[in-house]
């Protein structure tokens, strides 16, 4: 009798990624400097979201530069809850503000811009800014 791959008992639970994605949560941590101001910038290069009208997938680079208030974001946490959006039925305008809306609620930002870069489709290239607060000179 062969043993192989299609042997092996299949895995009833969801993999531990897909676990881990639906129970994320933006987790934050003390700011290590508050008071000074400084900027964090991250680059989400891998989003991605379905179209509310056709079902396609849409792709995007998501840009966050943010000057930190109280609390700094957690980078694993953060990627958890943008991989979240995968499957979401949602607008290129919705996505974006929904989740600057989070990640203000979460870390409280003396200052914070999103770029949501979307990759053309249809001949059209598609990019969101939005920001939330006043930047301070570093």
């Amino acid at each position: 009798m062969a043993t192989g791959v299609a042997d092996q008992p299949q895995t009833v639970t969801p993999p531990y990624g897909a676990r881990a994605i639906a129970e994320a949560q933006l987790i934050c941590f003390p700011n290590p400097r508050e008071g000074r101001p400084y900027e964090v910038a991250i680059e989400l290069p891998e989003f991605t979201c379905t179209c509310p009208f056709s079902g396609y997938p849409d792709f995007a680079v998501l840009r966050l530069l943010y000057q930190p208030g109280p609390r700094v974001l957690e980078l694993k946490a953060l990627k958890l809850y943008v991989n979240g959006y995968r499957d979401r039925s949602i607008s290129h305008e919705e996505a974006a503000n929904r989740i600057l809306d989070d990640l203000v609620d979460a870390c409280d930002p003396v200052w914070m811009q999103l770029e949501a870069d979307f990759n053309p489709r249809g001949n059209v290239h598609t990019v969101v800014r939005v920001s939330h607060g006043v930047r301070q000179p570093c």
